[in-house]
């Protein structure tokens, strides 16, 4: 499908004082590397390279965490049950493990509710303060939910229960009087990190109640889930979340959780783990039963002790993984479909079909919107008769692009949506279908005036440059010490010049991937994996150079470049 995008390469610009990096005896590449990841010293790459315990902040400068944790011992001290209510995501699962697991061994009875994806929709309900009352619970603590959850909020203070909101997501409105809240992206909240996941949050939470308690508790056992939400929610791997996912990761790999290790079985892995073994293999497994329906065998895979039911469980989370995968497929597919029909594109691109599964459609949105490169909404069309006592509604996700803050570009329609949350990147949204046809219009216009620029060309910022013949071992462990790679760290993107040939005809593998070797002009030598390249291995004929990602192949032990892009040779480049 033509986009009428253009593609520009680039070299990423070197902050100033990449030189001091350089002048401290740090490799060239590497300190230009470090330096546009916010490293200004050598202390601090020191600090960057090698993430500790002692990098994660006071988790008293949260506002609202001291008072909060004077509330769950008040509960421990009169023997009242607390009720976690989590979001159905990873984060929101894993927070919910961490919390619930630290409270329980502190002496506190917990009652998890997960909400229900198709009953509950998102977040906090006024169904779930009846769940908790039922429960004899007397305190409310959410987890990656709850700030834009006013109503339920309001009706669990009237009943007389007391509540804790943690949660990381854009405010939502003033919230009523006598909640506490733990969000670093509050107006008074002064933490130096406000980028935390919901499961960071319920790990600092987890952390400093325990400590009130004088019950040492091993962080690394908490920092093995918690990371889990870290890495799968997409949040910058900068700062604590960096150190949160390095940690967590090294924990994953000696973790004798009967529930993780039976996960990775079925996902067939084994350490040393990465973040793209959590963001592509595990989470999706721990993300499946939320998306179409419970998320409850989630939370107790993660719980688990028993290792015949974990296993049953990792079985189960393995099947719904893949009856997920094809909902996905329908949805992007159809979806693929209607926006092949619009001449020219606009440039944000909104469909709704009644055939849709509501679990799966941000992840369909995600898929387009990278494709396609603009901002993507797919809603899941409830029927004309499904709720006769209101308007039909359409309930979905949204995906945005580097450089556009989806959030805030919605915010002006707010009092058209029923429900709207979410990040600059993530948006979730409930609308009446009846209204989407106005509102689609209305975002295309406002789109076309205020993103021109960002739709209209497709950057490709590369950081590194280097000959065939250059790439190494030592330059691959080199960049292997940047990972943990995600957001605001991303997997440092290589421009190897031309000119470049086959050394042989692509080989094709799975469904439409493409191996081949490459040989530059000094003889250096390359192999490339193209995935989804089958029809476009022609473009690699030729005098080429090419774009991609440096990585170790694990399961054949050798150093590959995955492709991104590919173009004919720049005979006028100039090597830096």
């Amino acid at each position: 499908m033509a986009c009428g995008t253009t593609v520009v390469w680039r070299r990423a610009p070197v902050p100033e004082h990449a030189r001091t990096l350089k002048d401290a005896g740090y490799p060239s590449w590497l300190a230009d590397l470090l330096a546009r990841r916010g490293v200004e010293t050598p202390e601090d790459a020191e600090s960057f390279l090698n993430p500790t315990l002692d990098q994660l902040h006071d988790a008293e400068l949260l506002h609202g965490l001291k008072p909060s944790v004077e509330c769950l011992l008040q509960a421990r001290e009169n023997r009242h049950r607390v009720a976690i209510i989590g979001d159905y995501d990873v984060d929101g699962v894993s927070g919910t493990a961490v919390l619930s697991a630290v409270l329980r061994a502190c002496g506190i009875e917990v009652e998890t509710i997960l909400p229900h994806r198709l009953k509950d929709g998102y977040g906090f309900q006024p169904s779930h303060v009846d769940q908790a009352e039922a429960a004899e619970c007397r305190v409310l603590v959410t987890v990656d939910c709850g700030i834009t959850s006013g109503k339920a909020i309001q009706l669990a203070l009237e009943r007389g229960l007391k509540v804790v909101v943690t949660d990381h997501h854009l405010l939502g409105g003033e919230l009523p009087a006598g909640v506490l809240v733990i969000n670093p992206k509050q107006p008074d909240c002064h933490y130096p990190f406000d980028e935390l996941s919901g499961a960071g949050l319920a790990l600092k939470l987890a952390l400093a109640f325990a400590a009130a308690c004088d019950r040492p508790i091993d962080p690394g056992l908490l920092l093995r889930v918690a990371c889990l939400g870290t890495i799968a929610d997409m949040v910058p791997l900068l700062g604590e979340n960096r150190v949160i996912a390095a940690l967590g990761l090294r924990e994953l790999a000696r973790s004798r959780s009967v529930g993780l290790r039976a996960l990775f079985e079925v996902a067939r892995l084994s350490p040393p783990f990465t973040t793209e073994d959590v963001g592509f293999r595990i989470g999706p497994r721990l993300n499946a039963p939320g998306r179409l329906g419970s998320a409850d065998k989630s939370l107790e895979l993660l719980l688990a002790r028993d290792p015949d039911r974990a296993k049953k469980l990792a079985g189960d989370l393995d099947a719904w993984n893949r009856e997920r995968q094809s909902w996905e497929r329908q949805v992007a597919d159809e979806a693929r479909e209607i926006f092949k029909a619009l001449d020219p594109l606009p440039p944000i691109l909104v469909a709704w079909r009644e055939t849709w599964h509501r679990g799966v459609v941000g992840i369909a949105a995600g898929r387009l919107a990278r494709e396609l490169h603009r901002p993507v909404i797919l809603l899941a069309q409830e029927k004309e008769d499904e709720h006769p006592d209101r308007p039909a509604q359409a309930t979905g996700s949204g995906r945005s692009i580097k450089g556009i803050h989806l959030f805030d570009f919605l915010e002006g329609w707010r009092e058209d949506l029923a429900k709207f949350g979410g990040h600059s990147q993530a948006i979730g949204l409930t609308a009446d279908v009846a209204q989407l046809e106005r509102l689609k219009g209305e975002w295309e216009s406002a789109a076309a005036k205020a993103w021109s620029e960002q739709i209209g060309t497709r950057f490709y910022d590369y950081e590194l440059e280097m000959e065939a013949s250059y790439l190494s071992p030592e330059v691959l462990e080199g960049l292997q010490r940047l990972e943990p790679f995600g957001q605001g760290n991303s997997r440092p993107l290589l421009r190897i010049p031309g000119p470049l040939r086959l050394a042989r005809a692509p080989r094709q593998f799975g469904r439409d991937h493409i191996e081949a070797e490459l040989v530059g002009s000094d003889r250096g030598r390359i192999t490339i994996v193209g995935w989804g390249w089958q029809s476009r291995a022609r473009q690699l004929e030729g005098e080429i150079e090419v774009l991609g990602h440096l990585e170790l192949d694990r399961y054949r032990g050798k150093m590959i470049l995955r492709l991104l892009d590919c173009r004919l040779a720049q005979r006028d480049r100039e090597l830096r």
